[in-house]
């Protein structure tokens, strides 16, 4: 809880200070091995709620009914509210891909939030899977991913883990 309070100072500010301590939480460590995918029988299915955020991710936030563009993992326990609506690949140069996890639970303070993504065409997994962190856990991140197209996050934190679907566009 005390994480996200401290995020509405984050957010408070918006711009340059959720850059900082969003680029100063990212670490972006090596992929998983080739022989390990993230993807399962199911398809990929962005979904993007804009919308009321749930009662359980309004921390931090001065507005009783918060309107965000929001993604909810498969099994309910994060929120990755994206702060840039359509995420992009590669990055643009006026705003980045600004997302906050929010864990529907209490954290583990010093649990980082470990991602693994991989990019999927359909149920099929394509390319590389690439790997980031969240230093700290669940909490303000700019992620960036190598190529536009429907990527499956697989989360870990403080003991949980969820998966999501997030979409990146191509930045022309």
């Amino acid at each position: 809880m005390h994480r996200l309070r401290s995020c509405s100072r984050v957010l408070s500010g918006f711009a340059a200070p959720f850059v900082a301590v969003g680029l100063a939480s990212l670490v972006v460590v090596p992929a998983t091995t080739a022989g390990s995918t993230l993807a399962n029988s199911s398809v990929c299915q962005p979904h993007v709620t804009v919308g009321v955020l749930p009662v359980w991710a309004r921390a931090g936030f001065s507005d009783p009914r918060p309107r965000v563009p929001y993604s909810l993992g498969r099994a309910g326990k994060i929120a990755a509210l994206l702060w840039a609506n359509p995420l992009l690949s590669p990055p643009s140069k006026n705003h980045n891909n600004k997302i906050l996890w929010v864990s529907r639970e209490s954290t583990v303070p010093g649990s980082d939030l470990e991602i693994s993504a991989q990019r999927m065409i359909g149920s099929k997994p394509f390319g590389a899977p690439v790997a980031r962190r969240v230093m700290g856990g669940p909490g303000p991140s700019i992620i960036n991913l190598p190529s536009a197209g429907c990527w499956r996050f697989r989360l870990r934190w403080s003991g949980r883990t969820d998966t999501i679907d997030l979409r990146y566009v191509a930045n022309r």
